[in-house]
């Protein structure tokens, strides 16, 4: 049954929920010498058997109709809140970690080995039931499975607070990897699903934004209690749980996602959850272009046979090119560094020879607060300046600020004080034979034993340790558990003047990370695979992320340890340099271009995608 809907070419036509594919098949078609348009679809009526319904008739709208649509209900905020909740709790918890990690390292004497387990145990879990998500998704709906994350992350922030032990703290962050993980993977899906075409993308990134300010809220919680040594990382880790309940209670009273509903044929219940999210009842147009969408997907899987989708993409060269650098992105990402600077941050100030904790801790506030000003930032240029320019300038300056951060650490290295005392209890220890702090502490069973008079360091001395108790030595004249004020025993880092230059650069590394190389990877995949192909390219790219996430996080401890702080950090300067080049020759510009038009930038040799879309010759689209 074929069914002609007429649009009146006076006024606007919004078609919600739907991508540029999809508006373009359903307005398909010029007619009349009014310049009025119409399109045609298949309508099948229920009684025939279609999982989507029937596909309705709709009229021409009202100018009425249309100033309603546009408007945004009350209800569609306080959904996109309550979704994007999952995002400050991603936040919260890479934020909290940094903080937290320096008190439990005192607390159950951690080695570093320990303390990159419970970071990456997070992590790891978060990459599996990302991908254990998608499945999810699909037989049990947006909401279920976002309120199960909410329930599961709860659950594992109570088990953490009132950790006795350290296999207590590895499955209480394995359980909140859970969570992570189906949040990270729904919450941006329903946002997307539920908001209105015209702000979809300005709601999809409220979640971007409430993962830096979960970040940021963390790192501010990290300073509070900071000056609790004995149970203040309890309070840390454990009030993850509040905003993790606030989500549960309130998805109880939220929909279920419409285009979710019309996949499984519930098209009324989809029909008058659109009415609350829309504030209007003018969705028939919008119901009709979702149930296409869906009949033309099934019509699309049952041509293809059920076969891999993955197959075919490895046999398309232009969307196996897209898969290529949305991958790449999301490898360059991770690999420039910034999860180590977000999970140990703190760990990363201390090393800098500042001694004190809760300094340590409340600088990483600061740098927190800097990556979500930056975020905002990025918010506001990435629809001036376009997607190529804002992250090939983010990653040079994420370039020259580790470059900063790797020449502080190397002249704190070079200027470290002496060794000026061979204390002779210690001769039958490797560390008697060290001659200044910086080869002294690369030593993982020494430390520096100095005084410090009028913020000179004198009487330097390299005394042997224990790993999982290094706040004394075991030997010497920092061996008392209770030493003077002016006496210090220093484990795994200098007092240093050049302090303020790594500072410097961690800032200004946030500063340029957060606008571009943050959110860009994940905007540019959405926009650069074909409707057929968006799921699996989102699922491979996201699925590179967390790897390389876990890998940095698992490693950047024992890299400090084995290639020393300033090595580590030139080795990042080295992997962005290559990962600028890879961008600046392979990522073309789609700010302004439809999705049609993005297709067929990767129809070219990947050399030539890094012209701009008015370099590159599009084909003639107006058939």
């Amino acid at each position: 049954m074929l069914t002609e809907y007429t649009t009146d070419s006076d006024s606007e036509f919004e078609l919600f929920d739907m991508n540029t594919s999809e508006s373009a098949r359903l307005m398909s078609g010029q007619d009349g010498a009014n310049g009025g348009g119409k399109y045609s679809i298949n309508k099948k009526d229920e009684s025939t058997g279609s999982p989507f319904g029937s596909v309705p008739s709709v009229g021409t709208n009202s100018t009425t109709a249309m100033v309603e649509r546009q408007k945004t209900s009350r209800f569609v905020l306080i959904l996109s809140f309550f979704s994007a909740i999952g995002g400050f709790l991603f936040g919260y918890d890479t934020g909290v970690v940094s903080g937290a990690m320096l008190l439990l390292k005192d607390q159950f004497k951690l080695t570093s080995i320990w303390q990159e387990i419970i970071v990456s145990v997070t992590i790891a879990f978060s990459a599996v039931f990302a991908l254990i998500g998608g499945v999810l998704n699909d037989v049990f709906g947006r909401k279920l499975v976002t309120v199960l994350a909410s329930l599961v992350f709860t659950g594992g922030a109570i088990l953490l607070g009132v950790a006795q032990n350290t296999a207590m703290l590895v499955i209480g962050r394995g359980i909140l990897g859970v969570g992570i993980g189906l949040a990270s993977m729904t919450v941006p899906v329903y946002i997307a699903e539920c908001a209105p075409f015209h702000l979809r993308g300005r709601f999809v990134t409220l979640n971007n934004l409430f993962i830096t300010g979960g970040q940021f809220i963390a790192s501010v919680i990290d300073g509070a209690f900071s000056y609790d040594k004995s149970n203040g990382w309890r309070w840390m880790l454990g009030l993850a749980a509040v905003p993790s309940a606030v989500q549960f209670i309130g998805f109880l009273f939220l929909p279920e996602s419409p285009r979710w509903l019309i996949k499984k044929g519930k098209v009324s219940e989809a029909r008058e959850i659109l009415k609350r999210i829309r504030g209007s009842d003018d969705v028939e147009r919008e119901l009709a272009s979702v149930q296409q969408s869906c009949l033309e997907d099934e019509a699309e899987r049952k041509k293809e046979g059920g076969g891999s989708v993955l197959m075919k993409i490895l046999r398309t060269p232009p969307v196996r090119r897209a898969v290529m650098v949305g991958c790449g992105l999301q490898l360059i990402q991770q690999l420039s560094g910034i999860n180590t600077v977000m999970y140990y941050s703190a760990t990363i100030i201390k090393m800098t020879g500042i001694r004190d904790q809760s300094t340590a801790i409340w600088l990483a506030a600061m740098t927190a607060g800097v990556n979500f000003v930056f975020t905002i930032v990025g918010v506001w240029l990435v629809e001036r300046i376009g997607r190529r320019p804002l992250i090939l300038s983010s990653l040079f300056g994420v370039m020259l600020s580790l470059a900063i951060s790797a020449i502080g650490f190397q002249l704190a290295a070079v200027n470290a004080p002496p060794v000026t005392i061979h204390e002779m209890v210690a001769q039958n220890s490797s560390c008697y034979s060290y001659s200044n702090c910086e080869s002294c502490i690369e030593d993982l069973d020494c430390g520096f034993c100095y005084l410090e008079v009028s913020s000179a360091v004198v009487n330097g001395s390299c005394l042997p340790t224990i790993r999982k108790d290094n706040d004394r030595s075991t030997m010497g004249t920092c061996h008392n558990s209770s030493l003077p004020a002016s006496q210090i025993f220093s484990y795994g880092y200098c007092p240093s003047s050049y302090s303020w230059i790594v500072l410097l650069g961690l800032i200004l590394y946030l500063m340029f990370f957060a606008p571009g190389m943050g959110p860009m990877p994940w905007t540019i995949n959405s926009e650069i695979y074909p409707l057929w192909a968006r799921s699996t390219g989102n699922a491979l790219s996201a699925g590179t992320n967390w790897i390389f996430n876990l890998l940095v996080s698992i490693s950047f401890l024992t890299l400090t340890e084995t290639i020393t702080k300033y090595g580590t950090y030139w080795l990042f300067v080295g992997i962005v340099f290559c990962g600028l080049l890879f961008i600046f020759f392979t990522l073309p510009e789609t700010k302004g271009t439809s999705l049609e038009e993005v297709e067929r930038l990767f129809e070219t040799p990947l050399s030539k995608c890094c012209s701009s879309t008015n370099d590159y010759e599009l084909p003639n689209t107006n058939r």
